[in-house]
């Protein structure tokens, strides 16, 4: 599984780079490209995508459009793209053209959860034990198999907890079944894990240009609520063993999968020190947000190297930082300066609005980052914010200032 490496990748400022979605990864990515001096084409289905305020050019139009691709491999000389579910087909359309970073064949490959589940024990790499569900007839004995509770996810899409229930005894899985007994697509399918009791989530991202650069940034340690990612701390509370184990495994599969780009691989840490992996983004991460204020270079910037086939570098974390994801309707909070305030008198914090014009539940419209010298400081200031958010969007709610 090679990946497409075009001679005329060497880019230099002034030049344009594209990027498939416009949402806060895509913007993120714009500005480090603007800042490095290069102009970024945005492609996105929504004409109101916050990346619109970022690009040089905005297309709006249905991903696999076909004069949209024609229009966008004719300005951008090459490309990379922030979003997993963007159709591979595309990719390679484009990847004909300009070179496309991470390409089709690992994003073919990594989008589709049993694919890459797989592909990684092939490779004779630790993963949570699954069964690929193509009729729901399956699902029974492979809960049998694998016992309960169990995971049942959607093969393909599917994020922030969306595609995925949890299967705690035999009468949710009756239920399950008799509520997708015409489903799912026999091309896609389902996902079933077994649940496994870990220690801590941890992801790692990964780095590699496909040369000989090939790099890790710190462990983090990810919360999530409702499937959601809610608060990251780097560097993870886990012993300096852990750390390095779970950086060599990140490394490790990266390079054996033949990845180029920015990757994130999520990672399950066991009672009795085992690391599972559970899932490889082919993208820049929400959890990697905090290399934007405490690394000597960003995922983002290292995103622009890798498309415009500059030098990758180790990162170097200053710090310890906590993320916090704002999410949903806490994002009002930011536009009354009484409720503003509480948060902006913390010393080391900073936030990021993402600009989204529409507010869903549970939407990610933004995140704060918190650093400073002691982790165990940074750790308590950063739940303190969390507890904040949830504090004065219920007041908020009540139509009372917190």
């Amino acid at each position: 599984m090679t990946q497409i490496v075009h001679q005329e990748r060497r880019l230099v400022p002034g030049q344009r780079i594209g990027v498939l979605g416009g949402g806060q990864l895509g913007s993120f990515f714009a500005i480090a490209a603007k800042q490095m001096g290069y102009e970024v084409a945005i492609w996105d289905t929504d004409p109101l995508a916050p990346g619109r305020l970022w690009a040089d050019q905005f297309f709006v139009a249905p991903f696999g459009d076909p004069l949209t691709c024609q229009a966008f491999v004719k300005e951008a000389r090459a490309a990379t793209y922030e979003w997993d579910n963007i159709p591979a087909s595309l990719i390679s359309a484009i990847e004909s053209k300009v070179g496309v970073y991470p390409g089709s064949l690992i994003l073919h490959l990594l989008q589709n959860r049993i694919s890459q589940k797989e592909r990684l024990v092939q490779l004779g790499f630790p993963v949570t034990p699954f069964r690929g569900i193509k009729r729901m007839s399956d699902l029974v004995p492979a809960c049998s198999d694998l016992g309960t509770p169990a995971i049942l996810k959607t093969a393909t899409s599917g994020y922030d907890g969306q595609g995925q229930w949890t299967l705690v005894n035999k009468w949710a899985i009756t239920e399950i079944v008799k509520s997708f007994e015409n489903c799912p697509d026999p091309e896609t399918g389902f996902l079933l894990e077994k649940w496994v009791p870990y220690l801590k989530e941890l992801s790692v991202l990964v780095v590699r240009d496909g040369a000989e650069g090939c790099y890790t940034y710190p462990v983090a340690e990810n919360h999530h609520e409702q499937g959601i990612l809610r608060i990251s701390f780097v560097p993870a509370q886990v012993t300096a063993s852990i750390a390095q184990r779970a950086c060599t495994l990140s490394r490790d599969v990266v390079t054996a999968l033949e990845g180029v780009g920015v990757f994130c691989v999520e990672l399950f840490l066991l009672a009795d020190g085992q690391l599972w992996i559970n899932e490889i983004a082919p993208r820049p991460h929400n959890s990697g947000h905090y290399t934007m204020d405490v690394c000597t270079v960003s995922q983002f910037e290292q995103q622009v190297r890798v498309v415009c086939g500059l030098p990758v570098v180790e990162p170097t974390l200053f710090r310890p930082a906590a993320m916090v994801n704002i999410l949903g309707d806490e994002i009002d909070l930011f536009k009354s300066p009484k409720q503003m305030h509480p948060f902006f008198a913390i010393p080391n914090l900073r936030v990021y609005h993402y600009r989204k014009q529409m507010t869903k539940r549970n939407r990610k419209m933004g995140h704060i980052t918190l650093t400073g010298l002691n982790a165990d400081d940074v750790r308590r200031e950063g739940e303190l914010v969390l507890g904040m958010l949830r504090h004065c969007s219920e007041s908020h709610r009540d139509s009372s200032l917190c």
